[in-house]
């Protein structure tokens, strides 16, 4: 008895140690994901975008515009001319990473030309499928210029 005393604590410890590790392991590849598909759209790689959106993906941008997974393979079809990310939050639920940010960009939309620029908040939600992560939705909204 005295002997699974000693040895629960040691398994305790390798099980939930590892566990914490995982955890932010996962954050970095989330922030990693989120830094890349920043370079993304900035150069306009469809091959990012087919690797890692989600087949049934959608993304709903500040104008109220849907894509889809493939409307947003159309080249150009969103353009952006910049794109930097500001207080950047990843939280982690199990296979689920919701990212929330303050982003900076100017955007230009294929199907009218519609140009916008300014702040947005933007929340974008990544699920673990098939052994990678993949982004599921994508929604922004514009910040209202501070008023003078």
């Amino acid at each position: 008895m005295k002997s699974v005393r000693l040895i629960a604590p040691v398994l305790v410890c390798l099980l939930v140690v590892p566990l914490a590790w995982c955890q932010g392991n996962v954050e970095q590849q989330i922030k990693t994901l989120s830094d890349q598909l920043s370079q993304a759209y900035v150069k306009g790689d469809t091959s990012f975008f087919e690797k890692y959106l989600a087949d049934d993906y959608t993304g709903i941008y500040a104008i109220g515009q849907l894509y889809t997974k493939a409307e947003s393979l159309k080249p150009g079809a969103v353009k952006y001319d910049s794109f930097d990310v500001h207080e950047m939050k990843i939280r982690v639920y199990g296979d689920t990473a919701v990212v929330t940010s303050l982003t900076s960009a100017k955007v230009t939309f294929r199907a009218d030309g519609k140009q916008i620029s300014g702040d947005y908040r933007t929340t974008r939600v990544w699920v673990k499928q098939e052994g990678g992560w993949k982004l599921v939705a994508f929604q922004a909204t514009q910040v209202p210029p501070a008023s003078q």
